[in-house]
């Protein structure tokens, strides 16, 4: 099994992708390949964990001014392209979306290239990035039911607790 993990940024997105990745490769024996940028901590966690990182370029959406918003819109385009060749390099069985930066453009290659998606939403509230993508899920696993409402099938869980 082949799995791409695409998001962070920031602890709370790469801590629960790093823990769901463990466990992937733990009782499945799952090849995981992470998406990130070059400025979130993932540069420094997931190799760490001994994850291969793919790094994309895109930055913010929300809360920014904005001439970070048209870079971020015209850097779009080839963030999204630069996911669709990892997806078309790397055949994965499926693509978990945990937020950040990098999640978005390459959940939206993914949807776009039928790879089953799960969009992980660990907060009550989800995050932009989770927002943006939950009508072209194929699955989210999420805290409430708040998220739920905009994702044809959704799964209510937990948090995931790092080793």
């Amino acid at each position: 099994m082949r799995v791409i993990v695409a998001g962070g940024g920031t602890g709370g997105h790469v801590i629960p992708a790093l823990a769901i990745a463990k466990e992937l490769r733990r009782y499945y024996g799952a090849e995981v390949i992470f998406v990130g940028t070059r400025r979130g901590i993932e540069t420094r966690l997931v190799p760490a964990a001994g994850f291969h990182l793919h790094l994309i370029q895109i930055g913010q959406l929300n809360r920014v001014d904005l001439a970070t918003r048209l870079r971020t819109l015209l850097d779009l385009p080839r963030a999204i392209a630069a996911s669709a060749k990892l997806l078309r390099e790397c055949r994965p069985d499926a693509m978990l979306g945990v937020g950040g930066y990098a999640s978005g453009p390459a959940m939206l290659a993914a949807g776009m290239m039928g790879v089953p998606t799960v969009a992980f939403e660990p907060n009550v509230v989800p995050g932009f990035a989770n927002r943006l993508v939950a009508p072209i899920v194929s699955t989210a696993a999420v805290q409430g039911l708040r998220y739920g409402r905009s994702c044809a099938r959704r799964i209510l869980q937990g948090s995931c607790e790092a080793d």
